[in-house]
């Protein structure tokens, strides 16, 4: 397991997380949702241990995908995803079932300059992979693919949960979450607002979206 306990974050004067306690357990999906500046990406980095003055998490146990990633070096896929082994000591094996999981096996020599950004962003999960940490953390990691690769990463972590992992990942896309993870947590303005199901949050997703839910053929968001 993996928590926080009434941890309150501020920037300036600005508050962005408000006596937060979260707490995501082993063979979960938990998707993170909610707009901008809710606090979903301030809330990941420190369950990750990366704000100042929060202790370190053990990169052996945890392992974070911060939002955006990219590799811009003139390294193969299989480089950049054997980085995640560093914490641990090189591992073939781990750094081939990474790249097999993360559906660019067949890339694993090719620069991971040259790849489209759907495919860099997929190296850079195998790299996440590759830790085979107990604890996965990654934020907006559907951001740069096309809805069937969105999909696809989506069920691979849903996958790695299944096989132990506590994965958390925070989305933009209410949908995905809908049809993929275990649970949902939505945030408002630097505060948890709803906690469950995702079929049981979704009228307090559509609150912090300013939407409305839909229920034809399946429950969705709309303007």
């Amino acid at each position: 397991m993996i928590r926080l306990d009434d941890i309150t974050v501020s920037r300036g004067r600005r508050v962005v997380l408000e006596r937060i306690s979260f707490a995501a357990r082993p063979g979960e999906l938990c998707a993170v949702v909610g707009p901008n500046g809710a606090g979903k990406s301030t809330l990941l980095l420190a369950l990750a241990g990366l704000l100042p003055g929060m202790p370190r998490r053990d990169p052996r146990e945890v392992a974070w995908l911060e939002q955006g990633a990219r590799a811009a070096w003139a390294m193969t896929v299989a480089e950049v995803a054997a980085l995640g082994r560093l914490p641990h000591g090189h591992d073939t094996g781990a750094v081939a079932r990474a790249l097999e999981a993360a559906g660019i096996a067949a890339l694993a020599s090719s620069r991971v300059d040259r790849l489209s950004g759907g495919e860099a962003r997929r190296a850079m999960l195998a790299r996440v992979l590759a830790t085979e940490a107990k604890v996965l953390l990654l934020d907006e990691p559907t951001s740069d693919l096309d809805p069937a690769a969105a999909e696809a990463l989506m069920a691979l972590l849903r996958r790695q949960a299944a096989a132990g992992a506590a994965v958390v990942v925070v989305l933009h896309a209410v949908e995905l979450a809908m049809r993929h993870a275990g649970r949902a947590v939505v945030m408002q303005r630097g505060a948890i607002v709803a906690d469950g199901a995702p079929g049981d949050v979704l009228a307090a997703a559509a609150a912090a979206f300013g939407m409305r839910v839909g229920s034809d053929p399946t429950p969705r968001l709309l303007p």
